[in-house]
């Protein structure tokens, strides 16, 4: 009987998982690219705010590569906030100086503040939007770098659609070993993710690395209040409190025009803390269809590795199970992931295909039931909670 049942439960998790990608897949094909008009002149000025804590390492490059965008340059600002970096990523960064790049210091505006209770990150973007001159801010990240007309898209979709909370997609370069490669194609799907969730108004994502909100939209939801003391979630949870107020004025940018870089982790060690970093904010997350979405995936791959497990015990019903589940996860995760590898010209990243795929069940299980019992971890030197 109790064997009867599991396997119902196990057909029912496989099936629900099939569902789930087909609808990504729906809402991605929805999802309109978005290419620049001839002759688009942009009049929205911009705030560019890079928060960063001892980037010394890539802090140059990213300045670099947003000078070089194809925007007029007096319609943008670029706002570094140092947070309390023990580096030369300050000196660097202020090296900049004469092309409209300015560094704020997130330790002289905490002073007189309880360190212990502040979320960094939140602080550093709160002090940019607070200093910032334009009326559309855009956050990244410090180790990012972007192509020559990222701006052009990013403002055109704004002006044109009038979205005034805009997700834009962002993957991994310079990938040399298989773990790179690992989170290289697992990112470009949750891009897919990301888009499709956008325009179905099904699971809202975004990444912060990549994004872009009127300065309006941000003091009408007043900002972080309310999750500002939770050391992440400046992306995901910010646009939860927007699409609870003004869900049709949120947009996903489909294009690779407009796709920021990154690198992956390098290690395990900072992959694990990456994720754990995501995973433990999700209890706060404001949408019922995105965690469920998140639990019916988690207890998919969890039956899986059961049934592995089980093999011995149980014999044939399992193994059928077990055949049944990982041939279904395989044809529907490589049409899934063809089709984001494709959009973003990464076929190449499918030869990692198969040893993802081990990679894939093993880390959502296991990075799902850590972050239910480790509400702490290391970020940037820092342990955060």
């Amino acid at each position: 009987m109790l064997l009867s049942l599991y396997s119902l439960l196990t057909l029912f998790l496989t099936l629900a998982y099939v569902i789930i990608i087909l609808r990504y897949l729906y809402g991605w094909k929805l999802l309109k690219s978005w290419t620049v008009p001839l002759g688009f002149a942009p009049e929205t000025k911009l705030s560019i705010l890079i928060p960063a804590r001892n980037e010394e390492a890539y802090i140059g490059e990213c300045i670099n590569s947003i000078l070089k965008q194809n925007y007029p340059s007096g319609l943008y600002e670029i706002l570094v906030i140092d947070d309390h970096s023990t580096d030369q990523t300050g000196t660097i960064a202020n090296s900049f100086e004469q092309f409209n790049v300015k560094v704020l210091s997130l330790e002289h505006y905490l002073k007189q503040q309880d360190k212990n209770t502040v979320a960094f990150k939140k602080a550093a973007i709160e002090l940019g939007v607070k200093q910032a001159s334009g009326s559309l801010i855009i956050t990244t990240d410090a180790d990012c770098v972007f192509p020559p007309d990222w701006l052009l898209h990013m403002v055109s979709f704004h002006e044109l659609t009038e979205a005034e909370f805009i997700a834009a997609p962002v993957r991994f370069y310079r990938e040399t070993t298989l773990m790179e490669r690992f989170q290289s194609l697992d990112f470009l799907g949750m891009m897919l993710i990301t888009g499709a969730g956008i325009r179905l108004q099904w699971m809202r994502m975004c990444n912060g690395a990549n994004l872009a909100y009127t300065k309006r939209i941000f003091e009408a939801v007043n900002g972080f209040e309310g999750i500002d003391q939770l050391a992440s979630g400046d992306d995901m949870l910010l646009l939860h409190k927007v699409a609870e107020k003004y869900p049709e004025k949120i947009g996903f940018v489909k294009s690779p025009e407009t796709c920021v870089f990154t690198p992956a982790k390098p290690d395990w060690k900072g992959f694990i803390r990456q994720r754990l970093r995501w995973a433990t904010k999700s209890a706060r997350y404001r949408e019922w269809q995105l965690i469920g979405v998140l639990a019916l995936v988690f207890l998919f791959c969890t039956t899986i590795l059961l049934n592995f497990l089980l093999l011995p015990f149980l014999g044939r019903v399992v193994l059928m199970l077990l055949l049944f589940q990982l041939g279904t996860k395989i044809l529907a995760d490589y049409i899934f992931l063809k089709t984001a590898t494709d959009y973003f010209n990464r076929g190449d990243l499918m030869r990692f295909f198969l040893p993802a795929q081990a990679l894939h069940i093993v880390y959502i299980v296991g990075i799902g039931l850590w972050s239910t019992v480790k509400k702490t971890y290391h970020w940037k030197g820092r342990k955060v909670h």
